[in-house]
C-alpha cells in the first residue's frame, strides 16, 4: 500500500442496490487519509457499437450508447450523494469493458488508485460470500484489495495481520514484512491497534503398515523445539512491527479455523493477508485453503500482493468494447466547518465515443 491513501476506487457491479458497506469503508478511509473516492462501474449490457444491426446509422448507435452510459452514470451519482461520503471528493466513471475483473484492474491502474474496494455477495442467511469476480481480483489485482464483508464501523479497529514466515505456501520472503507494514499504517490511520496472527501444524511422521498409513507424532522434545523456533521467528517479526506480546496470536491448528477464531476473539475489524499468483494446478490445492479462510471470516479482508507483483491483465482493453471517461470536477459547495475542509461530490463526466 502507498505511504498515503490518496485515491480509493470502489468497484460497484450491482447498480440496483446501494453498496452501503463499500461506501462506508471508502468514506472512512478517505476522510482519515484526506483522499478522494472514485465510484466505478463496468457496463455489462451489450455494446450497441457491436450488437446493433449493420443498418443502424452511426448517429443512432452513438445516441443509444450515450443514453445507456448516462443512465448508469446517474445511478453512480446517486450513490455518490450517500451520507457516508460526506466531506469527501467523489467522482464517478462508467466503462464498456470486459470481463468485469479486468475492467476494474484497468481502471484502478489508469486512475493510479492506492486501494480497490470490492463488494461481496449477500447470502439470504446473512453471510457475505465471494463471487468469481472477487476471486479473479484476488488473483490478478496488483493493488491492495479490500473486501467489505462486515457492517461494523471502523471505530478504533483491531487490525489483524496474518503472516507465514516459514513460507508454507512458497510466499516471497518480504511479504510478511509488507503485511505488517500495511497493517501498522492502517491501524495508525484509523486510531486502532495492530495484532499479529500465525497458525502452524504439529510435527508428524508417517509410518506405513500393512493395515494402512497411521500418523505417529514425534517425541515431545521435537515438538517443543519446533514451537520454540516458531516463537523465535514470530517474535522477531512482531518486534520489527512494534507488536507487543499481548497482541501476538500463535495457534496450533488449521489456518482457516484458527484465523476465524482469533478474529472473533479479538473483535477484529480487518484481517490483512497476502496472496500470490499461482499456476492453475497449484490453485487446485491451495485455492481451496484460501476459499475456506476468506469464507469463514466475518470481518473485512485486505488482500496484499508481494512487492513487484505484475498482473497478467492487459493495461488496455479491446478498442471495440471500451468507453473511457473524462473526469470533470465540480467546484466545492461546502465551506470549512470546525476546522475541517469539506468538499462537494464531483462525479466525472462520461463521454462515450463511437468506437
Amino acid at each position: 500500500m502507498a505511504e498515503r491513501i490518496r485515491r480509493i476506487l470502489v468497484a460497484i457491479r450491482d447498480l440496483g442496490h446501494a453498496p452501503r458497506n463499500e461506501l462506508r469503508r471508502a468514506g472512512t478511509l478517505a476522510r482519515a487519509a484526506r483522499g478522494s473516492v472514485e465510484l466505478f462501474h463496468a457496463i455489462e449490457e451489450p455494446d450497441p457499437a457491436r450488437s446493433w444491426p449493420e443498418t443502424a446509422t452511426a448517429q443512432t448507435v452513438q445516441r443509444q450508447r450515450s443514453a445507456i452510459a448516462a443512465q448508469q452514470r446517474e445511478r453512480l451519482e446517486r450513490f455518490a450523494r450517500d451520507p457516508s461520503l460526506r466531506a469527501v471528493s467523489v467522482s464517478c466513471t462508467v466503462s464498456w469493458d470486459h470481463p468485469v475483473h479486468e475492467a476494474i484492474i484497468r481502471r484502478a491502474l489508469e486512475s493510479r488508485a492506492d486501494v480497490v474496494i470490492a463488494a461481496t455477495h449477500a447470502h439470504p442467511l446473512g453471510a457475505r460470500l465471494l463471487r468469481n469476480t472477487d476471486w479473479e481480483l484476488i488473483r490478478h489485482c496488483p493493488l491492495p484489495l479490500l473486501l467489505a464483508k462486515s457492517r461494523r464501523e471502523y471505530r478504533r479497529p483491531v487490525v489483524l495481520a496474518a503472516v507465514d514466515p516459514f513460507h508454507a505456501h512458497a510466499r516471497p520472503a518480504d511479504l510478511d514484512a509488507r503485511l505488517l507494514d500495511t497493517g501498522r499504517r492502517l491501524a495508525q490511520l484509523l486510531h486502532g491497534t495492530l495484532h499479529l496472527f500465525h497458525a502452524y501444524m504439529p510435527l508428524v511422521t508417517v509410518a506405513p503398515t500393512p493395515m494402512g498409513t497411521p500418523v505417529v507424532t514425534l517425541p515431545p522434545e521435537a515438538e517443543a523445539a519446533h514451537e520454540a523456533q516458531i516463537a523465535r521467528v514470530i517474535g522477531q517479526l512482531a518486534k520489527s512491527a512494534d507488536v507487543p506480546p499481548a497482541r501476538r496470536h500463535v495457534e496450533m491448528g488449521e489456518v482457516s479455523a484458527e484465523l476465524a477464531a482469533v478474529s472473533r476473539r479479538t473483535h477484529a475489524s480487518l484481517v490483512v493477508m497476502g496472496a500470490v499468483s499461482r499456476s492453475a494446478l497449484a490453485r487446485l490445492f491451495i485455492g481451496n485453503t484460501a476459499e475456506r479462510v476468506l469464507d469463514k471470516l466475518d470481518c473485512d479482508v485486505l488482500v496484499v500482493k508481494p512487492r513487484g507483483f505484475r498482473s497478467s491483465v492487459a493495461t488496455s482493453s479491446r478498442p471495440a468494447s471500451r468507453v473511457r471517461s473524462s473526469r470533470r470536477a465540480r467546484p466545492a459547495t461546502r465551506a470549512r466547518r470546525n476546522g475541517r475542509r469539506s468538499t462537494g461530490n464531483a462525479p466525472s463526466e462520461v463521454l462515450p465515443p463511437l468506437l
